[in-house]
């Protein structure tokens, strides 16, 4: 009996270890990566709900999102979702409103300590028509945040720079502008930020649905273990 007790009391020592070795993730996204409960902050405007609209999705539990799904099937650790629907990545929305609030470029320094750190955005400065621009890359930091290669390239450094010993991967909606494709996959190899280029999402009103989603899921699982360190 006392070496049965000894055996559990090392294995309840031993649990912590367990649960540091495993990576933790960070979300940096648009409406794609909301869901009701498990944003932060909780005031993120959500297209995902427990409850949803019959019209709008089918998705109505936090284990049938995309990123909720990678996760578990990967052993690894949600630290935090800073997702935000409507959201781009520069500070120009729909109809030319300002968007700084919402802007990834505003909510990128809320991520927490991960080991990972997905990005899913541009869909809506695709969607918005949000002014391009162009890259400045000598001055990352003084580039015009109405447009979107300028805060691209400064969401870009700054994470690389904030997060250095952080696996960074960048997913790309299928479906969007070329010009942002093109900016997206030129940005990232400039820095050395693998891209996922999705393929087929199946979607209900320009959303991931449920089967989107677990396609998501997979290209990204896929990606993960052929690329991450």
């Amino acid at each position: 009996m006392k070496k049965l007790f000894a055996f559990f009391a090392a294995l309840l020592l031993l649990f912590p270890v367990f649960a540091q070795s495993r990576k933790s993730v960070s979300v940096l996204g648009d409406s794609y990566s909301t869901f009701e409960g498990f944003m932060e902050p909780s005031s993120n405007q959500l297209w995902y709900y427990a409850k949803p609209k019959a019209k709008q999705t089918d998705v109505n539990d936090v284990s049938q999102t995309w990123w909720h799904q990678f996760i578990s099937k990967n052993g690894l650790l949600l630290e935090k979702n800073n997702s935000y629907s409507g959201s781009t990545v520069s500070t120009t929305g729909y109809q030319g409103n300002d968007y700084s609030e919402r802007a990834f470029i505003t909510r990128m320094k809320n991520l927490g300590s991960p080991d990972v750190i997905l990005i899913f955005g541009a869909t809506n400065d695709s969607w918005a028509g949000s002014p391009l621009g162009e890259f400045n890359w000598q001055d990352v930091n003084g580039g015009n945040m109405k447009e979107f290669r300028p805060a691209l390239a400064y969401m870009l450094t700054y994470l690389k720079n904030r997060h250095p010993n952080a696996e960074i991967i960048y997913l790309i909606n299928d479906g969007l502008k070329e010009s942002v494709t093109s900016s997206i996959v030129e940005a990232c190899d400039r820095l050395g930020i693998p891209w996922l280029q999705l393929q087929d999402i199946d979607k209900t009103a320009g959303h991931p649905n449920r089967n989107g989603m677990t396609q998501i899921s997979d290209q990204l699982s896929e990606f993960y273990s052929k690329n991450s360190k």
